[in-house]
């Protein structure tokens, strides 16, 4: 049984990945973020694979903000060493705020272009 707010989420998500595809030369970044952990992967749509991925599984205790955006700067180290420097920002349905937001700016500050 899903909640309202997951519902409203998915509707969203939907909305969004009409017009948000993953190409070879611009892969989709897309975020998923849970209650303790965030995550970060760089797919291309068109054939079905992820590039690079990145989570806050692992990392040092720090503040949730912090962690994303660490995970952010992870997933751009990774994204370059897979050869991609431009991608597409996929929220997957959350409001582009908190650590959405710092996730963005961490990827940014490490090198990839959306």
């Amino acid at each position: 049984m899903t909640t309202k707010k997951v519902e409203r989420r998915i509707k969203i998500k939907f909305r969004i990945r009409k017009n948000v595809k993953g190409t070879d030369e611009r892969p989709r970044l897309s975020v998923f973020r849970s209650n303790k952990q965030i995550y970060a992967q760089i797919i291309n749509d068109l054939t079905g694979k992820t590039l690079a991925a990145a989570s806050s599984l692992g990392l040092e205790k720090m503040p949730k903000i912090d962690q994303a955006k660490k995970v952010g700067a992870l997933v751009a180290e990774k994204a370059k060493t897979a050869g991609v420097e431009t991608v597409v920002f996929d929220r997957n349905g959350y409001l582009y705020h908190g650590r959405v937001q710092a996730l963005a700016d961490g990827a940014r500050e490490g090198g990839l272009k959306f």
